[in-house]
């Protein structure tokens, strides 16, 4: 089973890359994050033609998360726990059945947490403690879990072209790394990093500064599997391709394949 995660800022701008990715490597799953609509006006008829079916979790003008699958989706379950108040959609999850048994899916966009001085790194920080209870929760069900998406989160100097440019940013400071260490801590396995130690593996490239064609970039969009899952994991890839097409996403997808 192929499963991929894919910050396709702007699901509406970006539908002809988005169907292209679906047709050419036509994972099983593929989750998605900042789709900056709202349900309705998800591309539905698009995606189903393709034969995926799609649940959406969107908000008018930014974040919104989905996630399309050739299998049925059952137990869709929209919002983070934790804080009712939080209005922001940047959590999805859902299970699929498989020969193999169950599998459960979330698409996850964890908040950026810029400026570091304002009220977006606290809830940045309380988010993640969210996610982690919820992980917690998750890996009692004892089943593969694959929690997918763009953590805003660079884990490791290996992860970043210059870390010292980023050390007073909120996605390399010292508390966002290790809320993402207090996830790996409670059993889950970065996929890509469980099939690749190199340094320069990026998934994202700014607009600005050239950033591509200096290959300035970051590793901020993760696959975390649970035991279960990592137990079958046989590969990872960073679908880099993506990224130099016309107009692009600034992310690019990331996929694991599981022998299910």
């Amino acid at each position: 089973m192929l499963i991929a995660t894919w910050n396709v800022n702007s699901v509406k701008q970006r539908l002809e890359h988005l169907t292209g990715f679906l047709r050419d490597v036509a994972p099983d799953v593929l989750c998605l994050q900042e789709l900056k609509c709202v349900d309705e006006a998800f591309p539905r008829l698009e995606v189903e033609a393709l034969g995926y079916n799609a649940a959406v979790h969107g908000q008018k003008g930014f974040n919104g998360v989905a996630i399309l699958s050739r299998l049925p989706l059952e137990d869709v379950t929209p919002r983070l726990p934790g804080d009712e108040e939080d209005a922001q959609s940047r959590y999805l999850e859902a299970v699929l059945s498989t020969s193999a048994g169950a599998i459960r899916v979330a698409s996850i966009y964890l908040p950026n947490g810029n400026p570091v001085g304002t009220d977006k790194f606290p809830y940045k920080l309380r988010w993640m403690e969210r996610l982690e209870h919820r992980a917690r929760e998750l890996l009692t069900l004892e089943e593969p879990v694959v929690l997918a998406g763009d953590y805003n989160v660079i884990p490791d100097e290996r992860d970043v072209y210059d870390a010292a440019a980023w050390l007073e940013d909120a996605l390399f400071r010292p508390e966002s790394r290790a809320a993402y260490r207090s996830l790996l801590g409670l059993g889950f396995t970065d996929a890509v990093r469980a099939c690749d130690d190199a340094a320069g593996l990026y998934t994202f490239w700014d607009y600005q500064a050239g950033a591509w064609q200096r290959n300035k970039g970051i590793r901020i969009d993760h696959l975390l599997l649970s035991p279960q899952a990592a137990d079958r994991l046989t590969g990872a890839e960073i679908h880099r391709r993506q990224r130099a097409l016309d107009k692009p996403s600034d992310h690019v997808p990331v996929s694991v394949t599981l022998d299910l």
